[in-house]
């Protein structure tokens, strides 16, 4: 077993629409590919939940929590 299937990556958490250029809050909805493109969910929804890029399947973002 390789120790590479432990190594655990973080997202990169855009804070901008790639379509459009709707910024989004860390709080906001928004949706990613597996490639971490990201879309709000007006843009998201316009392309039938699927990346106009890579063409996989846009998800629900996750959210971090807020420090504080």
């Amino acid at each position: 077993m390789s120790w590479k299937r432990y190594v655990r990556m973080a997202l990169e958490m855009k804070q901008v629409c790639e379509k459009c250029g709707k910024e989004l809050e860390w709080e906001s909805d928004a949706f990613i590919c597996s490639f971490e493109c990201t879309y709000c969910t007006d843009c998201a929804e316009e392309s039938e939940w699927t990346c106009p890029k890579c063409e996989g399947e846009l998800v629900p973002r996750p959210r971090r929590a807020l420090a504080g």
